[in-house]
């Protein structure tokens, strides 16, 4: 009986795994999911329940398996079964020409011999060995002979399948792939590393390789990385092989890789040069980097005869594509002052087209960049688009320098107010402290104010906020509660319509959560999430104003740093006085304590997703909290829910990874109803 019991248990999480690894094949690689992303999440679970009570049927292509739970201390060389090689390069049309010539003249009939192009991935080269059709490791390149297992790590990428689609397989290959980090991702990683004062990934390239090298693979599977797969070696004489490597590439699909869909089989050089001249202006539009083609004989037989060099093989070069990085003149250094006071060198260009768009300014991020230059105005300097996105300035020709050139002169008072700039311990940039006096900082505190995450006040933008304070009417936030009727209506292109939709929206920001308002108050380090917890457990602006510092860094989430902002916000006597003006214009700067018992959502942790169609996030998150529940950005462990919207991105794989609850927009609708 207890055999029976197992054997059914065995079966049912062969039946799951099986359903699970089909589905993600046909989301991750196919684009054509059957299933809702609910249905998904419940299958995962039941397989994950059942894997822990029974963890004797846990097998190594299980999804369960995709996060290693151990932290290495290093990675193991390995020495490749089928060497790694590289390419040779053809810097223009011409060279590409003279290899193709060259490659021809090895064979008789050399008139109908096909081409297969390929996009090159700026990424790190990677080999994934399958046994009887199992990932059993994964290794870097290396030196091409010796690489380093990072097996654990590779089994957090979801376009790496653990267990190869269908039943046809080679007992033992190598699949060569290119693991990159695409440009959405790259972007989200560095908003995030400089939010935390961290330093940033140069590029998608830099990102990408040192998170697969990661000695904790949670930290790689956060770093949302994918992987084109390109090229097979095979290690099982007895499997029929394809002929071509086109039909290579239609192989690696059915089995489950992700392949590049630009690739194409082309007649000949003229419509492989054709290939490269339009990828060479559309890269720009893709969501990863690619900084040239692979041009590869299609015959394999024909690859086989033509062999390798010492380093690379002899049926396939790399067209580059030109660098995306130009020379033009430095006209003028403008130094931006932000909301928090920072103050940042912005170089202004002589226009020039540089990957897809005209590029008229550049980040030089910091003075000392500027001194590391050596940056001067009217220099000839050499601008890059970091990752194809970010316009920078890498280097200056001093050889075109003028003569009578004269140093960068880094100011030490602010260009919009005059106060003295600031450096503050442990970071690179220069400060304007004059929060409550400095056009440019009021200008951008203004802008946050009136935005969702704050007061939420709907009808100004930033065109209005700069109109308004420029004409005097406003001087800081508080005097938006001022504005009346007949002020508006004498802007210039004011009607009377929106003047008046304005006025109504400035009246209903009066009531809004103590949270938005703490939030806009811009204490430095207070953003959303710490204005919901300083809410919640002060209750009001009052009680915030005379905590010490002791009872602020006590708070769970807050800690000492964020603790010692608050106290020197409020012993400003400038912000006592802004504050005082809100109250006069009745605006709402307590929340009644409610006096019910443990509330129904005490205890738990929603995270929000993706893009809602029918819940404005702000709101869902003041509705879990109203409820007792804590709204954080970020997924863990103690994450009871993920609500997920459309095009969740990474937070939904790391909440499957983790086991944790994902809900609809219908069912956490319905789940918050149960309780109102």
């Amino acid at each position: 009986m207890q055999f029976n019991l197992f054997s059914s248990i065995e079966n049912k999480i062969k039946d799951l795994r099986d359903q699970i690894n089909h589905h993600n094949y046909l989301y991750y690689l196919k684009d054509v999911p059957e299933i809702s992303d609910a249905e998904y999440d419940l299958l995962f679970k039941e397989l994950k329940e059942l894997e822990s009570q029974y963890p004797q049927f846990i097998t190594q292509d299980s999804p369960t398996q995709r996060v290693g739970e151990t932290v290495s201390t290093g990675f193991t060389p390995y020495k490749h079964q089928f060497r790694m090689y590289s390419l040779d390069n053809s810097n223009n049309d011409d060279e590409l020409k003279q290899w193709h010539e060259r490659t021809l003249k090895n064979f008789s009939n050399n008139h109908n011999i096909e081409l297969v192009c390929e996009l090159k991935i700026d990424g790190l080269a990677i080999s994934l060995t399958y046994e009887n059709g199992f990932f059993t490791r994964g290794t870097t390149r290396g030196n091409g002979i010796v690489g380093e297992d990072i097996t654990t790590n590779l089994k957090t990428i979801k376009s790496i399948p653990l267990k190869l689609h269908g039943d046809k397989f080679p007992k033992l290959m190598e699949v060569r792939g290119e693991i990159f980090m695409p440009k959405s991702s790259f972007e989200k990683l560095n908003e995030v590393r400089r939010l935390n004062n961290e330093q940033e990934f140069a590029n998608p390239r830099n990102a990408a390789s040192g998170s697969v090298r990661q000695l904790d693979p949670k930290i790689t599977a956060e770093r949302e990385l994918s992987m084109f797969s390109y090229a097979v070696e095979f290690g099982d004489d007895n499997f029929e092989k394809p002929k071509t490597h086109f039909d290579l590439l239609k192989l690696l699909k059915d089995y489950g890789f992700k392949v590049n869909a630009t690739s194409k089989k082309c007649k000949n050089i003229e419509e492989a040069l054709s290939f490269c001249k339009e990828w060479e202006e559309k890269r720009f539009e893709l969501d990863y980097a690619t900084d040239g083609a692979v041009i590869k004989i299609n015959d394999i037989s024909k690859q086989n005869e033509l062999g390798f060099t010492s380093r690379a093989p002899r049926w396939a070069t790399a067209y580059k594509f030109p660098p995306e990085e130009l020379k033009t003149q430095l006209l003028d250094i403008e130094i931006n002052v932000g909301r928090t006071g920072a103050v940042t060198p912005v170089a202004v260009l002589k226009p020039v087209k540089l990957a897809g768009s005209v590029v008229a300014r550049a980040s030089l991020h910091n003075f000392d960049e500027i001194q590391r230059l050596d940056v001067r105005i009217g220099d000839v300097v050499t601008v890059k688009k970091a990752a194809e996105i970010i316009p920078k300035v890498i280097n200056v020709d001093k050889t075109q320098r003028s003569e009578d050139s004269i140093p960068f002169i880094y100011p030490d008072k602010c260009p919009a107010c005059q106060t003295p700039l600031e450096k503050r311990e442990g970071e690179v940039n220069h400060y304007c402290p004059n929060f409550t006096g400095c056009p440019s900082q009021i200008k951008g505190w203004l802008q946050y104010w009136v935005s969702k995450d704050a007061l939420d006040i709907d009808g100004i933008g930033e065109s209005l906020v700069a109109q308004f304070f420029d004409c005097e009417l406003i001087k800081d936030p508080s005097d938006l509660y001022g504005l009346t009727f007949e002020s508006l209506i004498s802007l210039d292109r004011m009607a009377e319509k929106s003047a008046n939709n304005i006025i109504n929206s400035i009246n209903e920001s009066k009531n809004r959560p103590l949270a938005r308002l703490i939030n806009g108050l811009g204490i430095r380090f207070v953003g959303k999430e710490t204005a919901g917890i300083l809410a919640q457990h002060f209750h009001s602006i009052d009680n915030l104003k005379n905590a010490q510092i002791e009872e602020l860094s006590a708070v769970d989430g807050i800690g000492d740093k964020i603790a010692s902002s608050i106290k020197e916000y409020f012993e400003n006597p400038k912000n006592i006085e802004f504050i005082k003006k809100l109250k006069s214009h009745n605006l709402k700067t307590e929340e009644a304590i409610e006096e019910q018992g443990e509330k129904p959502l005490a205890g738990m942790t929603f995270v929000f997703t993706g893009s809602l169609t029918s819940l404005d996030r702000t709101k869902a998150q003041e509705m879990v909290k109203k409820l007792g529940a804590k709204a954080t950005s970020s997924v863990s462990k103690k994450t009871t829910y993920l609500v997920a919207g459309d095009d969740p991105g990474s937070k939904y794989d790391k909440a499957v990874t983790l086991g944790v609850e994902v809900l609809s927009e219908e069912k956490f609708k319905n789940l918050i109803r149960s309780f109102i």
